[in-house]
């Protein structure tokens, strides 16, 4: 028995509402793809990125990875980012964390998980350098979430460091990077950042010119 079944039936009934809702839908979708947002957030499966803001395929370009980290030596999340900015022209960038998460509690405990512990390692970073705040909260639970929030913050910082991006700024493109978190809990997003918009909004030591 093909233990994958229940999830072509799936697809099938997915095509076929879509095709009775437009009957050119995938024609006009296979042509080429013009999404005017980047997602970059969480593996998490609970974390549907298309879903949770009403978008339809083409319309939200995405990469994801444990606890949404945008890491300077990590050549895929890089990768998508030029490829969305230079060649894609998005307009927004969107970092999205997630209350709860799993990789940002990992790096609040002082023990192994494994290989996952060198990726891990990039949100203890963020613990180590606002550890006077998180410490002051008594509520596990409580710090977790506020680790997941500044964490945002960080990834959206890091955007804003690669040159691609200011490469970008510096020809006139129009490109926002936005922070963002989700409440597993109520299924609702919300904006926790600035918006950088221009290398002006860049702390100078991380200002590069081409």
């Amino acid at each position: 028995m093909n233990d994958l079944n229940n999830l072509f039936q799936n697809n099938q009934h997915w095509a076929e509402a879509i095709k009775a809702e437009d009957p050119a839908f995938f024609e006009k979708l296979a042509k080429q793809q013009e999404p005017e947002y980047l997602w970059i957030g969480c593996a998490d499966s609970r974390v549907p990125a298309n879903e949770i803001v009403g978008l339809l395929p083409g319309d939200l370009f995405v990469h994801r990875n444990i606890a949404n980290c945008v890491v300077h030596t990590d050549l895929n999340c890089l990768s998508v980012i030029f490829y969305a900015v230079q060649v894609l022209k998005v307009k927004h960038i969107i970092v999205c964390g997630h209350y709860g998460c799993g990789g940002v509690q990992a790096a609040t405990v002082n023990k192994q998980f494994g290989l996952v512990d060198h990726w891990v390692r990039n949100v203890r970073d963020v613990y180590s350098q606002h550890l006077e705040e998180l410490q002051s909260i008594t509520d596990d639970k409580q710090r977790v979430d506020r680790l997941c929030e500044l964490n945002v913050h960080q990834q959206v910082n890091h955007v804003s460091y690669i040159p691609a991006i200011q490469n970008a700024w510096a020809s006139g493109q129009p490109l926002a990077i936005h922070g963002c978190i989700y409440g597993i809990k109520d299924g609702l997003l919300k904006q926790i950042t600035d918006t950088i918009s221009c290398i002006d909004q860049v702390a100078e030591e991380y200002q590069v010119t081409n």
